[in-house]
């Protein structure tokens, strides 16, 4: 039968990204207390098209995807996207893995344990300059706010707020080392289940360590800053005010301008 695909366009130009999106499949990812664990991803691939071809072939996408039994990490992406390339004949692979990633959290006080659910993505690209691997999470965290303690005679409002991080990885990380240093910027961590013992506890512990989403968005960055193997990142902070109706949000970016202008465009 012809291959359509392989038919010159009416239009030819050259198509940065074409691909599939939304692909549904189970995933194991690296655990730092257990090793791995399964979680639920969706997947999106794409590949670059050079003007002369009409169209890409979709289903060696899937193809590469459904031979692809790995769990996630660097390397592994590594192999998927060169199968892809080799797969399509394209010049860049692109993939993108979404996922929720649990960690069982002691209660701070009674020590009842539960899971929390950290929103997840990585992101990687292969071309003939090599592999770049973005990792991105959303850390939800409280804060109370110091003007507000400072000025009221009883108590002070308190809300919570997400940390975004998104990192380029030059090395193997934990997503448990960005989960922590993001928590710990904050007033207190949050929990899934917390009794009268926990509830005194981080109230106390949040009210004792105040903290502006610029304090926050602050403390975080530093800590990218000095890791070793983060070569450029963004975080942002994103503060689901109590007593406002509106957001507040601080943002700070560190890394090449050349890496940092081509992560915002994926």
């Amino acid at each position: 039968m012809e291959d359509v695909q392989n038919r010159t366009p009416e239009v030819p130009l050259d198509i940065d990204r074409v691909g599939v999106r939304g692909l549904r499949l189970p995933l194991r990812v690296r655990d730092r207390a257990g090793g791995s664990q399964a979680t639920v991803a969706s997947a999106d691939l794409g590949v670059d098209l050079p003007s002369a071809r009409k169209g890409t072939h979709m289903s060696r996408l899937v193809q590469a995807l459904d031979d692809w039994d790995e769990g996630l990490d660097r390397q592994s992406v590594l192999r998927l996207l060169e199968s892809v390339r080799q797969r399509l004949d394209a010049r860049r692979a692109w993939a993108r893995f979404s996922f929720p990633y649990f960690v069982r959290k002691n209660a701070p006080a009674r020590g009842d344990a539960a899971p929390l659910a950290y929103d997840c993505r990585v992101t990687s690209e292969l071309d003939d300059n090599g592999q770049t691997f973005l990792l991105e999470l959303a850390v939800p965290v409280m804060t109370v706010c110091p003007c507000s303690k400072a000025i009221s005679r009883e108590g002070a409002h308190s809300q919570r707020a997400l940390v975004h991080i998104r990192a380029r990885i030059t090395g193997f990380v934990w997503l448990e080392e960005f989960i922590e240093l993001a928590e710990a910027a904050g007033s207190s961590a949050v929990y899934t289940l917390l009794k009268r013992e926990d509830e005194k506890f981080v109230t106390e512990q949040a009210f004792s360590r105040p903290a502006f989403v610029e304090d926050v968005v602050r403390a975080v960055a530093r800590e990218l800053e000095r890791h070793p193997r983060v070569a450029w990142f963004t975080v942002e902070v994103e503060s689901m005010e109590s007593i406002h109706n509106h957001n507040a949000f601080a943002r700070i970016e560190r890394g090449p301008a050349a890496q940092s202008g081509e992560a915002r465009r994926r």
